[in-house]
């Protein structure tokens, strides 16, 4: 694909290329990369400071920059933290008590424009051992003198007041060492006469005395509470209990008006039963009399009066065919007695025994036209209801000769039988017919 291209510009796009690698390359080779926690010194031109000064460096805080060949070198200082042990003995302190204190100090190569040319012009090329030596000197130094300033007890009590005085004092120094003072912790404080020991014991007793006092007060407090709380919980039992009497007294009060109500009620409820079972009772003794009179009316009235009423329409049946045929009888046997007066008495008894079975059968005959269809017989325990009712239809008979005597003024038994004459003259045979007499 490049035959078509002319030989010139081949070689020059080549030579450009290499050109291009080769810059690349010189460029990357003077680039220098500050990392967080450096800083690039680029030495060897003049630049002027942020005071106004002139040097011959220049910083770079971060980022990158590049080298000027031959003209500039560059250097790395690190700025992460420097611990700084410290130990000073026999400080005296406000008071001429001679103390003993270990603390520990970190710090770190200050990133401010204005102080980091001091410690540029101080450190650069130093291990960082070095920094650390000059720093716990100079701290130290300082540490003597602030503790000159306080007491033993502001010392061991207040040790954050103890650090920043330290940094205050301490801080010129370390601007014109380019350092800063990032922590500085206290971590021990003790004298050799044992004087804050001490003043812990006298600390202490006067804590345990102050807490005696304290306890005893408070035991006291507690006391007068509890009193007051006993004496208040009694007031509260007193009126809780009162209440409690008052509540019972009203419930009691209650309960008996409810007991009086309910017996009253109660009394009010027996005394309307039993008037209701009087009132039920009396109508039920009615009823029962009622019931008893009908029974009495059904069972014996009633019967009676039935039976009577049997008795009454018997007695009128019987009668009733006898009578018309005694009215019959005394009609013919009167034309019979008239014809025999005309003849004499002996012809009657002639004609009777000439006509007897006549005679009979006119009386039987009369007797059978009585019909009784139906009886009913009532006994009275002595068994003659039903004999009586039997002997009646005898007795019938027997009546029917009477009349017919009464009537003809014969004796038709003795007639029969021929022990008598004609019978005397009798309120029954007005014509004084002669009974005639067997013959």
């Amino acid at each position: 694909m490049f035959k078509n291209i002319p030989p010139e510009i081949v070689a020059g796009v080549g030579g450009g290329l290499v050109v291009l690698l080769v810059l690349m390359i010189i460029f990357r080779y003077l680039l220098r990369i500050c990392r967080p926690n450096e800083i690039l010194i680029f030495s060897g031109r003049k630049h002027t400071a942020g005071d106004g000064r002139t040097v011959g460096y220049r910083v770079v805080f971060g980022g990158r920059g590049v080298r000027v060949p031959v003209v500039e070198t560059v250097d790395r200082m690190d700025v992460s933290l420097i611990s700084v042990p410290m130990a000073v003995t026999g400080a005296y302190s406000e008071g001429g008590i001679p103390l003993n204190m270990h603390a520990i100090a970190n710090i770190k190569v200050s990133t401010d424009r204005r102080f980091i040319g001091n410690a540029i012009e101080r450190f650069l090329g130093k291990p960082r051992t070095e920094i650390a030596r000059v720093v716990k000197e100079t701290l130290e130094g300082h540490l003597r003198g602030v503790l000159a300033t306080l007491t033993p007890e502001e010392v061991n009590e207040d040790r954050l007041k103890f650090a920043r005085r330290l940094e205050e004092s301490a801080k010129s120094d370390l601007d014109k060492l380019g350092l800063e003072l990032d922590v500085l912790k206290i971590q021990h404080v003790a004298d050799d006469r044992n004087y804050l020991e001490s003043i812990g014991r006298q600390r202490i007793a006067e804590i345990l005395r102050g807490a005696e006092v304290a306890e005893s007060d408070a035991a006291r407090l507690a006391e007068q509470s509890e009193a007051g709380a006993r004496a208040r919980g009694e007031i509260a039992m007193t009126n809780a209990q009162a209440a409690v009497q008052r509540k019972q007294n009203e419930l009691r009060q209650i309960k008996a008006e409810v007991d009086s109500e309910a017996r009253a009620e109660e009394v009010r409820a027996e005394a309307a039963g039993q008037q209701a079972r009087a009132e039920a009772e009396l109508q039920l003794q009615q009823i029962r009399g009622e019931l008893e009179g009908l029974r009495l009316e059904a069972d014996v009235k009633i019967p009676a009066e039935i039976d009577q009423q049997v008795r009454q329409l018997f007695a009128a049946g019987n009668a009733a065919p006898i009578a018309a045929d005694g009215e019959a009888m005394a009609m013919a046997l009167e034309e019979v007695s008239s014809a025999w007066r005309d003849s004499g008495g002996r012809a009657m008894d002639m004609f009777v025994l000439q006509h007897l079975d006549a005679i009979f059968g006119s009386v039987a005959e009369a007797a059978s036209r009585v019909k009784v269809g139906e009886v009913n017989l009532i006994d009275g325990g002595d068994g003659k209801t039903l004999p009586s009712y039997v002997a009646s239809y005898p007795a019938t008979m027997g009546a029917l000769l009477q009349q017919v005597t009464a009537t003809l003024g014969i004796d038709i038994g003795r007639v029969i039988t021929g022990t008598s004459t004609t019978a005397p003259s009798n309120s029954s045979n007005p014509a004084g017919m002669l009974q005639p007499a067997r013959s």
